[in-house]
């Protein structure tokens, strides 16, 4: 399960973060989420449960956001909003598109 160990890198990135700004625990992780970033959402809160024992963050609650799934149209040279499966460009139907969000997972806040 890779999400267990994404969670380690997020709360090692969490640990440093809180030691930076001299806080001694973290109430709230916001994370943002693309439909194509590969990371199983439930698997994830379970592996943040399991992880985030004996850390700064042992309290912490795990907010995810989704993240939009855009592509550039090289065609039409127009942006859109897309939806699963379908990547082509919703006004001229070509699938000449880049993603350009959709694949990322950021982390968004930390909550001291």
């Amino acid at each position: 399960m890779h999400e267990l160990s994404l969670c380690r890198g997020l709360l090692q990135q969490v640990s440093e973060l809180a030691r930076e700004h001299r806080a001694q625990t973290v109430s709230r992780i916001t994370l943002r989420i693309g439909p194509l970033a590969g990371v199983e959402i439930p698997l994830l809160e379970s592996a943040f449960a399991i992880a985030r024992d004996n850390t700064v963050a042992a309290e912490a609650v795990l907010e995810v956001e989704p993240a939009p799934l855009r592509v550039h149209c090289n065609a039409c040279e127009t942006e859109h909003a897309v939806t699963l499966p379908d990547l082509r460009c919703p006004v001229c139907h070509s699938t000449q598109t880049r993603l350009i969000s959709g694949d990322e997972m950021v982390l968004v806040s930390v909550r001291f």
